[in-house]
């Protein structure tokens, strides 16, 4: 009996010794050769800056499965008229694509004037000086995504000096306890003669098809002098998180000619406001507007242009602290996703498909405007499409020789050719 207890007493302690060594982190071995089969687990030895990011900083450790990678493609979409591309009517800055009673809707910055853009000294009540000068917020709706029917006006400008006199533009949904809100730039003079300074305004409706009730209040002001913001409120885009309102927006700082673009956010528990701007603004250091969608816990963002951290998707758990998760190529410009979980407060977002865009500088010179297209992708939970997920474009000779040398850089390239034969 004693003989037993003894062994039993052994055995305890050496349980005990390994069940502690369990629980001690093993330490990483200072060499090792990494495998050709590349692992899904970080390996236990020490790696490179480059493995170590690659196992850190993104959901897998290949783009094929990575649930936010993904490229893009883009449909020529049907159902809009551009007068034959002449300049005229422009329609840009795709809303988030909505469904509501059978229908896709999206909404959009739409110009429709005598004359293409002619700048700021030639504009007047009539002649816009840029895209979105005067401009209004116009409809779509549509069975398949694919091909739309314009419903006509959504956001009206209204009487001089209410907030878009000038031109309303750049507008994003929320439906919130069953009313809908159309966020959008509100200009209160032609862009470029003072920058672009136009506030977010908001109008407010019972149905996706209005009529809009105009706040005719400022519900996100510029910031204070010396701020980030202190001279532009862009592209507002809400979501539903964690109980409230999150408002993104972009705002241009810096110089003239050499802007910074960064994102910030502001909160709040009324659509109307008030607004509270998030004291660690700005939230994104690049793109150009704001395109984000609930993702599992947390909020993903689709970063197109400007910036180092430019042509990524990034995600945040809370919303605020974004981190890159993957790093793409040919991102939609003015993102505009189909989001279905957008107002729900999810806590595991589902992600997104496809959604709308917008192309610009069409038509030439004198002929400047913008048109919709649709892009696909999978950036989704629900969908597994490889050709989305294959890491590279393939470009042909004539896509790169559109990036041809300007006439600049030929006199620059000519200049130090000739200073060179005559040494």
């Amino acid at each position: 009996m004693k003989k037993s207890l003894f062994i039993l007493s052994i055995l305890s302690l050496l349980l005990s010794c390994n069940q502690e060594v369990s629980v001690e982190q093993e330490p990483i071995l200072e060499h090792g050769t990494f495998p050709q089969k590349l692992p899904n687990e970080k390996p236990n030895f020490k790696l490179s800056a480059a493995l170590n990011r690659l196992y850190d900083n993104y959901p897998a450790p290949k783009p094929q499965k990575n649930e936010l990678f993904s490229q893009f493609k883009y449909t020529d979409i049907k159902g809009f008229d551009y007068n034959n591309h002449d300049g005229t009517i422009s329609r840009r800055d795709p809303s988030k694509v909505i469904f509501h009673d059978g229908k896709y809707y999206v909404w959009y910055t739409y110009r429709n004037t005598p004359t293409p853009p002619q700048g700021a000294a030639k504009c007047t009540d009539i002649i816009p000086s840029s895209d979105w000068d005067l401009a209004e917020i116009w409809y779509a709706t549509s069975t398949d995504g694919f091909t739309w029917e314009e419903q006509g006006v959504a956001i009206k400008r209204p009487k001089k000096p209410i907030v878009g006199w000038r031109a309303v533009t750049t507008t994003d949904i929320l439906q919130w306890k069953g009313k809908y809100y159309l966020y959008y730039q509100g200009f209160m003079e032609a862009s470029g003669k003072r920058g672009d300074d136009c506030p977010v305004a908001v109008s407010y409706a019972d149905s996706p098809n209005g009529p809009w009730t105009p706040h005719n209040k400022i519900v996100i002001p510029n910031g204070g002098e010396g701020s980030w913001d202190q001279y532009s409120i862009h592209d507002p885009y809400p979501l539903v998180h964690n109980g409230k309102i999150y408002l993104y927006y972009k705002s241009d700082f810096g110089k003239k000619g050499a802007w910074i673009r960064m994102q910030g956010l502001a909160t709040a528990d009324n659509p109307l406001g008030p607004f509270t701007k998030h004291p660690q603004n700005p939230v994104i250091s690049s793109g150009h507007e704001t395109s984000l969608f609930p993702f599992k816990d947390g909020i993903a963002a689709l970063v197109y242009k400007d910036g180092n951290e430019h042509n990524t998707v990034q995600f945040a758990k809370d919303g605020v602290n974004f981190e890159i998760a993957s790093i793409t190529e040919m991102m939609p410009y003015a993102a505009a996703p189909f989001v279905p979980d957008a107002f729900t407060d999810t806590k595991d977002g589902r992600g997104i498909t496809w959604g709308m865009a917008h192309f610009i500088a069409l038509g030439g010179k004198g002929k400047f405007h913008s048109m919709l297209t649709r892009f696909d992708c999978d950036l989704s939970q629900d969908l597994h499409d490889p050709e989305m997920k294959e890491p590279r474009v393939n470009y042909t000779p004539e896509d790169y020789f559109k990036r041809s040398l300007s006439k600049k850089q030929l006199r620059r390239i000519k200049k130090g050719n000739s200073a060179l034969t005559k040494r």
